[in-house]
């Protein structure tokens, strides 16, 4: 867990910057690839900087706003410092999908087409991002209350929260669920869906997982049912996800009967 890797000069490199930079540029990588042979691989490049953009807004401000404001509100001027890390993912998929679909709406694109041929590089992004969670002491469990777990080093979010405790592996253990996830959306592409559905899939398989992992985390504060913002977030995320599923299925019947 090093949050400097190594510094060039007086220029420090931060584990959390080039990790996140090689999670996008995977995770496009992979989407360039799927969209081979269809009229939206050469949007690939053009709507990743808006959805960039986008996201990097979004998980700001969910961050700031939804798990650390009680620290940010005493230190505002740090806000805008996001190369130090505190990205919250969920955040990012908001900001990220609203840009997408205003791309979309623009280029007079299918949005829901577009976005099942993102969804396993976007997974892919955020397993490989939560190794800069690790490497920066962020998005890191409560204590477990035994010998087993993270001891995070000084200088970390994780390590001024509960010093040298023991910590679940909770942004580990949400990485490998991701990998998970992307095995399975790869799998399932090789079927014929209704349109949306790829993309609705990853929203749920990923909103179950950073749900039950969400009771093992210790960095954001509780709400309604003792439940943090992330877990509300996926509820949330998992019901409207299933209702468009079953919109969508019923809406590719009545064509299909036509």
């Amino acid at each position: 867990m090093r949050v400097i890797l190594f510094e060039i000069g007086d220029f420090p490199i931060r584990s959390y910057g080039l990790i996140v930079a090689l999670a996008i540029l995977l995770g496009l990588g992979v989407s360039y690839y799927l969209a081979r042979g269809t009229k939206y691989q050469k949007h690939i490049i053009d709507v990743s900087f808006y959805v960039i953009i986008g996201a990097i807004i979004g998980a700001r401000f969910w961050h700031v706003f939804f798990f650390q404001w009680e620290t940010y509100s005493q230190n505002l001027g740090q806000i805008f410092l996001i190369w130090e890390g505190g990205l919250a993912i969920q955040g990012g998929l908001v900001g990220g999908f609203v840009a997408g679909a205003l791309y979309s709406w623009r280029h007079k694109l299918n949005f829901w087409e577009f976005a099942d041929i993102m969804a396993p590089g976007i997974i892919l992004g955020q397993a490989i991002g939560r190794i800069a969670c690790l490497l920066n002491g962020d998005a890191f469990g409560s204590p477990t209350g035994s010998n087993f777990g993270l001891v995070f080093p000084e200088g970390t979010m994780a390590y001024n929260t509960y010093g040298s405790q023991p910590l679940w592996p909770a942004e580990v253990w949400e990485g490998q669920w991701d990998f998970i996830v992307f095995g399975l959306l790869l799998i399932l592409k090789n079927k014929t869906w209704p349109t949306g559905f790829i993309f609705l899939f990853y929203n749920i398989l990923y909103s179950i997982g950073r749900f039950m992992l969400g009771f093992l985390r210790g960095d954001s504060p509780r709400y309604l049912f003792d439940l943090t913002a992330g877990q509300l977030t996926s509820v949330t995320v998992i019901v409207v996800s299933l209702l468009l599923m079953g919109f969508f299925y019923l809406r590719s019947k009545k064509v299909a009967a036509k």
